[in-house]
């Protein structure tokens, strides 16, 4: 090959190497014509899509731009994406709190899910984003609220507004020195969170013969709190625990229409760990003024570390973590050591990656 004819063959192999790259799945985003939130562009250049068997693997990497067009400051946004509406692992769900987006202003929302849809011929988007929801300042909401994001988005925003008080206070009180120790505090006595598996049909089968009955024993419940929790019990063998279920009496004059009891598990070493919640039905009967209610799944629990290392039970203790009253307001608790709130978290991140100084100026926004 001459010297000559050489650029001509290097822009023939770069051009087939392009072609036979697989393109990036097609991504629709459907926003209704009312909706507060434009979107302005999408990016999907890290995503990619396998067939596998008969079903098609989607693994989305893709970074919105989003405009407020509402005339109100927005405090959080959840997204819905979908690639099949019913098949399991189908769709799935970028919920975004602790934002302060003033109208007109843009804001950029990463999606990085897994999803699953059938292998099938033909064109068009292999998913799909629309809007399940949006929190403005005001507290007032905005979306269809497929996935009860109204309730999880203003939990996060009143935890959030209480944190960061608490925050001003000890800057307002102690300085900045007293606020950097406070944070590196609240780093410090975080419990590390578990991965749960959980396994709908009951217990297995391996740890049948060795379950044992565990009382759950409940942190100091707050004056204010309108949930009591009466007595609480689940099966566990070793990572393992199943069926859980908790007795709650309601001690407010009003009804409550949705609930949640915070878990934490501790090994046989003493150490704690965040185990997520056991939540009420929202579709069951609003628990009355004076009544008691019993919580339970039949459902199998498995703990482990972020490394994938098994957890073996040794106690389980409760907290009321979060009560909806039938009026449609909230009640959370103060702030807990063990269960920080997204917020608290964000903020000892942001301190831990960027400093004190970034820290400052983030508390001085709200």
């Amino acid at each position: 090959m001459s010297t000559r004819n050489k650029p001509a063959w290097v822009a023939l192999a770069a051009a087939l190497s392009a072609w036979a790259q697989p393109a990036p799945p097609s991504l629709k985003v459907s926003f209704p014509a009312d909706s507060p939130l434009a979107p302005l562009s999408v990016d999907s250049g890290g995503s990619r899509a396998d067939a596998r068997g008969g079903a098609m693997v989607l693994d989305l990497h893709t970074a919105l731009t989003l405009r407020n067009s509402s005339q109100r400051r927005i405090r959080g946004v959840t997204l819905l994406v979908q690639a099949q509406e019913f098949s399991p692992g189908g769709r799935g769900s970028v919920a975004v709190p602790s934002l302060d987006v003033r109208p007109g202003e843009t804001f950029p929302v990463r999606i990085d899910l897994r999803l699953l849809r059938p292998l099938v011929a033909g064109g068009g988007p292999l998913a799909e984003v629309s809007l399940d929801g949006v929190l403005f300042d005001d507290l007032s909401f905005y979306g269809p609220d497929r996935l009860s994001s109204r309730r999880s988005m203003t939990i996060w925003e009143l935890e959030a507004r209480r944190d960061r008080r608490y925050f001003k206070s000890v800057l307002e009180a102690r300085g900045p020195a007293g606020l950097q120790r406070e944070i590196v505090e609240s780093l410090d006595r975080m419990a590390p969170r578990l991965d749960v598996q959980v396994i709908r049909r009951g217990r297995s089968t391996a740890v049948a013969a060795q379950e044992r009955d565990c009382q759950f024993a409940f942190l100091q419940i707050p004056a204010d709190s309108p949930i009591v929790p009466v007595s609480g019990l689940a099966h566990v063998a070793g990572s393992e625990a199943r069926a859980p279920r908790i007795e709650v009496r309601n001690r407010s004059d009003r009804s409550i229409s949705y609930f949640e009891i915070g878990w934490i598990i501790k090994d046989r070493e003493g150490r704690e760990f965040l185990a997520g919640s056991v939540p009420a039905s929202s579709s069951g009967p609003k628990l009355a003024p004076g009544a008691s209610s019993q919580v339970w799944e039949d459902v199998s629990l498995k703990f482990a570390r972020e490394a994938g290392q098994p957890v073996a039970i040794e106690g389980m203790s409760g907290f009321v973590s979060q009560v909806e009253f039938a009026d449609g307001s909230f009640w959370i608790p103060g702030r807990n050591a063990l269960a920080p709130s997204p917020e608290e978290q964000r903020l000892g991140d942001l301190y831990r990656r960027h400093g004190l100084p970034v820290l400052l100026n983030e508390l001085k926004k709200f």
